[in-house]
């Protein structure tokens, strides 16, 4: 399968039409439609529907769905190693990509990209978010270069480095809730709460232990990804969500933060798989985040 055709096939998943695709592409409509038609022929299946509802516009099939997802990842892939066997010596560029959930820790990159910046301003930096189960299917399809989790991970596939700074747990709540007027919040104090808590896999092992109670004794009404859905949620009662220190601003706000007491801290790693192969500028990437994770010890 070449990779001319699955930018063709792209295209036209973009654009939802072979002629706005062809124009897209710089190629003649009747072109771009053989060279879809030999795609199919060449997979055995049919990518796409055409002439939906006697329009112009196409639609993907099941198959064609599958392919839109795993042609992205390989047009990324083919792009990212052009750029690293390309690169030059003198002037360093290319792209650093992290997939990270929502913390305070995610400052160290920034601090790292900073100081880099002046001295390589053509390298980038993307980060995805989400959680544990993104990061690492993400790792292990190479489309991203680090994760940072926030559970242990498997020593024969993966490289890590433990982070020095931690990430507290805590409670965020309405002003206008009964803990509000506590300090800290004990186990006790949630035992009978409606709890709207991380669906990432790794964090309900020692909140539980902290909470001293299984899931099934727990009132547990809601589960999130990203902090900021589970805040609204917050917001408008249904309960307290479980959650680390410093992502949600609740100043000006009808939401406040407890921590927890006994206090719970999460402790991070920054992973890559191993025997990865790193372009210069992710190889520099890391030994600058290396020599601030050693000053910050």
């Amino acid at each position: 399968m070449e990779f001319r055709l699955l930018e063709y096939f792209l295209a036209v998943a973009r654009e939802q039409n072979i002629t706005a695709a062809a124009e897209s592409l710089h190629i003649s409509q009747p072109a771009l439609s053989t060279q879809l038609k030999a795609l199919e022929t060449e997979l055995g299946k049919q990518l796409l529907i055409r002439g939906v509802k006697g329009s112009r516009k196409v639609v993907l099939t099941e198959e064609g769905m599958i392919l839109r997802k795993r042609a992205d990842e390989m047009i990324s892939l083919m792009r990212r190693t052009e750029e690293e066997i390309t690169g030059s010596d003198e002037n360093i560029a290319g792209n650093v990509f992290i997939g990270a959930g929502e913390t305070e820790t995610v400052r160290l990159f920034a601090q790292v990209a900073k100081k880099l910046q002046q001295r390589y301003p053509d390298i980038r930096y993307h980060i995805s978010s989400g959680n544990a189960e993104h990061v690492l299917e993400y790792l292990d399809k190479g489309l991203i270069d680090f994760g940072l989790l926030f559970k242990e991970i498997d020593p024969q596939k993966y490289e890590a480095i433990p982070i020095s700074v931690k990430d507290t747990w805590g409670v965020l709540m309405r002003k206008d809730s009964p803990l509000a007027e506590k300090e800290t919040i004990c186990p006790e104090d949630l035992w009978d709460k409606p709890l709207i808590v991380s669906h990432q896999k790794g964090d309900d092992s020692y909140l539980n232990q902290w909470l001293q109670r299984k899931e099934s004794e727990l009132h547990i009404v809601a589960t999130y990804n990203l902090l900021f859905n589970a805040s609204l949620l917050v917001e408008e009662g249904l309960g307290y969500a479980l959650c680390f220190d410093k992502l949600i601003n609740t100043r000006g706000s009808s939401l406040c933060f407890r921590p927890l007491s006994p206090r719970l801290e999460a402790r991070g790693f920054i992973v890559w798989k191993k025997y990865q192969v790193f372009s210069k500028a992710v190889n520099l990437f890391l030994q600058s985040l290396r020599e601030l994770l050693e000053v910050k010890k």
